[in-house]
């Protein structure tokens, strides 16, 4: 409305009729930070009759600016239509639209305009020729451009170090460097950027410490890079440094350094430091909002994550693409599917035309088969007109662990006539598939498929799905030997997966040479000793079960707790083995009392066989009684309408007793049960479990 108000009186007193008066107000609409002011600004340029070459080139200016650039070279056709020359102070806005549009072919016609008008030896119009064809890609035209002039400053050297180091050529890019007579520090910023982007972070801080030895003061733009260094090479120790040179430098309230120290400390494992220096900023824009979300789901802190993102919407801050690539993995892991279903409609509604869009559908289908709801995942699948490998894979990933091994297959057929090729990540869906299912002759032939078809050779995951097939089969020999052609190491999960084959086939003597081959890889991981318990229980030797005991509490190490979660009103409970610190803690136990008393009418007798021997019967019913997928169930019964569907979520393995009882309690509530375990999904209705009792 100022605006308006201005130009009003600009009429009124005639310097509407002067052309100087109208390019100040033209300059104004196209430069002002504070709104778009091109659309007026290209209603006032309708209205003069004969605009001059400042005013064609602000105008030049403003379009170049925008996000439609190109449209700046739509104007320059129309100018030189009507039989108007350009100036040197033309070519650089015009060369600026080509390399942000990425125009190459209009960028060389524009080239050649400066050519013919001898323009090519302007300084400024040279490095923006050099600019135009290094984000083009075009490295060696950008090259011949800098080596045909004599003019060579400081930004031509930088803007060929720039070309160099987004292309991965570093060692020319440092070449380049060397040569620069004065490094300003544009020119230290491009060099340590350029080694940090492509990885080489040690190199990245050696060059800072050098550029601190120089008369260079570092900037916003050096330090951003600095700390990222740090932050990617985890040097925890001198990111504390510099952080310490940033608050003496009077950087401490810059926000783009701030958002680069807490990525710095977050990936670094220093929460707290990280949410100090999040909760000390008086201002946060979506950036500061990304970098803690996405720390806290590197982090596996994702509960944390779902909270902050909460609180972000709270705040009015909206979120962006970024956002949502590091909340869905949290939803996912959590089982939060409400909230997930909020972040799908509002990517569809607001983020539909971003560059991630391929990433963000590939998310909501993990997300969604990983929430339990397979038929959404399906949706979204069925909605992407140009699917990228990973939407496949990811699809293949959803069918696998709920057990539709069948389904699986589909997808990779209907894949194989897209002509998609498959790649490792593909083949640990199918052989997944395989493993959850039992089919055994099927992951054979997949794994032999995959190295003679595909050429793709065996990794870690491969070898870990067929040897959880062959123990699942008690084909402990044929596991061994496999075992013996791999070219690796087996890991954890290989020896953890061939213990619980033992336990499931009562096979004492291998198991322990299991459990001995496990400690010796993770020393401090109390699950393998409790697996060997296990087995040991199961065979009814509970001397040995003693002993383990007493060997875990004199290494002062404690069985991971079973926790389960559910979502009720986008909520996520969590409940731990026996919790009784829910605020409806009396209701719980009183359904769970019920669930007991019905349960034992419809003939459950619980199995107490591992359950610790020097128990009382009695104590040991309880003791099952009180798991924590039972009080989730339980919460979950009091908390929704009769026949909703429930989906919990669990960190450890189902345990055989829970999953007995879970069959029956869908059939006495006439509830579908879904519930996530450690490794599959189990869809409970009727008294019946998808995973036909193969987990």
């Amino acid at each position: 409305s100022s605006l308006r108000m201005i130009h009003a009186q600009m009429i009124k007193t005639g310097l509407h009729n002067t052309n100087y008066a109208l390019s100040k107000l033209i300059e104004f609409c196209v430069l002002s930070p504070h709104f778009d002011g091109l659309p007026y600004a290209i209603s006032v340029f309708e209205t003069i009759q004969e605009p001059n070459l400042l005013i064609w080139n602000t105008m030049f200016r403003g379009h170049a600016l925008s996000s439609d650039p190109v449209s700046a070279l739509y104007l320059y056709v129309c100018m030189i239509s009507l039989g108007l020359l350009p100036n040197c102070y033309t070519f650089p806005f015009l060369l600026k639209s080509c390399a942000k549009s990425k125009a190459f072919r209009e960028g060389q016609q524009i080239h050649g305009h400066v050519l013919k008008l001898g323009y090519d030896l302007d300084l400024y119009v040279h490095t923006s020729l050099i600019s135009m064809y290094v984000q083009n890609g075009r490295l060696e035209d950008a090259r011949k451009v800098f080596d045909q002039s004599s003019h060579r400053d400081v930004v031509s050297y930088t803007a060929l170090i720039t070309g160099y180091a987004s292309k991965g050529y570093i060692a020319s890019a440092q070449k380049m460097f060397d040569e620069i007579p004065i490094k300003d520090v544009v020119s230290w910023n491009a060099m340590i950027s350029g080694y940090a982007e492509t990885g080489n972070n040690k190199e990245a801080l050696e060059l800072f410490k050098e550029m601190m030895k120089t008369n260079v003061r570092p900037d916003e733009s050096t330090m951003v890079s600095v700390v990222s260094a740090c932050a990617q090479s985890a040097s925890i120790e001198l990111g504390r440094q510099v952080h310490s040179w940033i608050d003496d430098h009077g950087f401490g309230s810059n926000l783009k350094i701030v958002n680069a120290l807490i990525d710095l400390y977050i990936k670094c494992g220093e929460v707290e430091t990280a949410c100090g220096l999040f909760e000390g900023l008086s201002y946060k824009d979506v950036i500061s909002w990304n970098t803690l979300i996405g720390g806290y789901t590197h982090m596996n802190l994702y509960k944390e994550a779902l909270l902050l993102f909460q609180e972000m919407l709270r705040s009015g801050e909206s979120p962006n693409d970024v956002t949502m690539l590091s909340i869905l993995p949290a939803c996912a892991h959590l089982g939060a599917i409400e909230i997930g279903r909020w972040i799908h409609v509002y990517i569809n509604k607001r983020l539909k035309g971003v560059a991630n869009a391929s990433s963000h559908r590939t998310s909501l289908i993990d997300m969604y088969a990983k929430c339990g709801d397979i038929e959404a995942a399906q949706q979204v699948f069925d909605s992407i007109l140009n699917r990228s490998l990973s939407s496949w894979n990811a699809m293949i990933f959803g069918f696998a662990m709920h057990g539709r091994a069948n389904a699986a297959f589909d997808i990779f057929s209907r894949m194989r006539k897209n002509e998609i090729e498959p790649d490792d990540i593909t083949f640990v869906g199918l052989l997944s598939a395989c493993s959850h299912s039992g089919m055994l002759d099927l992951g054979r032939h997949i794994f032999r498929s995959m190295k003679e078809d595909y050429k793709i050779t065996p990794k870690l995951e491969h070898y870990g799905c067929m040897i959880d097939l062959l123990g699942h089969s008690g084909l402990f020999k044929e596991a061994e030997e496999m075992i013996n052609t791999m070219e690796m190491e087996p890991d954890g999960v290989i020896w953890c997966s061939l213990l619980k084959a033992c336990k499931m086939h009562g096979n004492v003597e291998l198991g322990e040479s299991y459990a001995q081959n496990l400690i010796k890889i993770e020393p401090k991981n109390p699950g393998s000793y409790v697996l060997l318990s296990n087995i040991y229980a199961t065979a009814g030797r509970w001397n040995e079960v003693a002993k383990i005991r007493a060997l875990l509490n004199d290494k002062g190490m404690k069985k991971v707790p079973g926790c389960s979660s559910i979502e009720i009103d986008s909520v996520v409970h969590e409940f731990i083995i026996g919790d009784k610190f829910h605020p409806r803690n009396r209701e719980i136990y009183g359904m769970l009392e019920e669930m007991e008393v019905l349960l034992e009418e419809a003939g459950f007798v619980p199995d107490t066989s591992e359950v610790l021997q020097e128990m009382e019967e009695e104590w040991k019913e309880g003791a099952l009684r009180h798991h924590s997928e039972k009080l989730a169930i339980a919460f979950g019964l009091i908390s929704t309408k009769p026949g909703t569907k429930l989906t919990i979520v669990k960190n450890l393995r189902v345990c055989r007793n829970c999953h007995e009882a879970t069959k029956l309690i869908s059939k006495i509530y006439k509830r579908e049960i879904i519930a996530r375990d450690r490794t599959r999904f189990h869809h409970f209705r009727d008294g019946v479990c998808s995973c036909n009792d193969y987990w």
